[in-house]
């Protein structure tokens, strides 16, 4: 089998979005040959319910966190005093598996924009509209991507990946995994430096 580096992921994640540049220099200094696959973790079901006040406290407080152990990322706080938030995450991993059926090379694009209007906008991606109005953003047609992100097949592959995640050797995202003819092999991440995280898969494919 081709050796394929899996990174466990959800688009509201903001540990995910305090990840990006280190990923990005990562996937560009892969090994000649070694696929990448993102999958989807879900972090959060569909609610209406808007967030409760102790929650709110909490993940403010994980930005703040995040921008004093990961220097360079950014958060617009102003999101918790011109949105109502929801811990609601499955129609942006949605959001994400529709417009890569409608154009694959769009995988990316998506959650970039999708994590650019949580983190520095400060819009709703738990929000439908919000997600359409991304999709045009990236070049996708509003109505074809509406109806590929309610439809079944973006549910089916929603619930595959979340399983998978379950199944995976991860404890919360964002993760990496490589999966090797021996079986899948989680990575230690660093959120500074992708040489370490290369060094081990180097290691690791030296197993195979």
């Amino acid at each position: 089998m081709t050796p394929e580096l899996l990174y466990f992921h959800d688009p509201m994640c903001s540990w995910c979005w305090a990840f990006r540049p280190v990923w990005t220099d990562l996937c560009a200094q892969l090994p000649v040959g070694m696929t990448v696959r993102r999958v989807v973790g879900g972090l959060a079901p569909d609610s209406d319910v808007p967030m409760p006040p102790d929650m709110r406290a909490k993940l403010k407080g994980t930005w703040q966190t995040i921008e004093q152990r990961v220097p360079g990322t950014r958060f617009n706080f102003s999101f918790w005093d011109v949105c109502t938030p929801r811990r609601s995450t499955y129609n942006a991993c949605r959001a994400v598996l529709a417009a890569t059926r409608l154009a694959p090379t769009l995988e990316d694009p998506m959650i970039h924009a999708i994590q650019q209007a949580y983190y520095l906008q400060a819009r709703n991606p738990s929000d439908i509209s919000t997600l359409a109005d991304l999709a045009v953003d990236i070049g996708l047609d509003r109505a074809h991507f509406a109806a590929e992100l309610t439809g079944a097949e973006v549910q089916r592959s929603l619930e595959e990946e979340i399983a998978l995640a379950h199944s995976a050797p991860i404890n919360g995202f964002p993760s990496l995994v490589v999966h090797v003819p021996l079986g899948m092999r989680p990575i230690k991440l660093d959120y500074l430096n992708s040489a370490p995280m290369r060094q081990q898969i180097a290691a690791m494919l030296k197993l195979t």
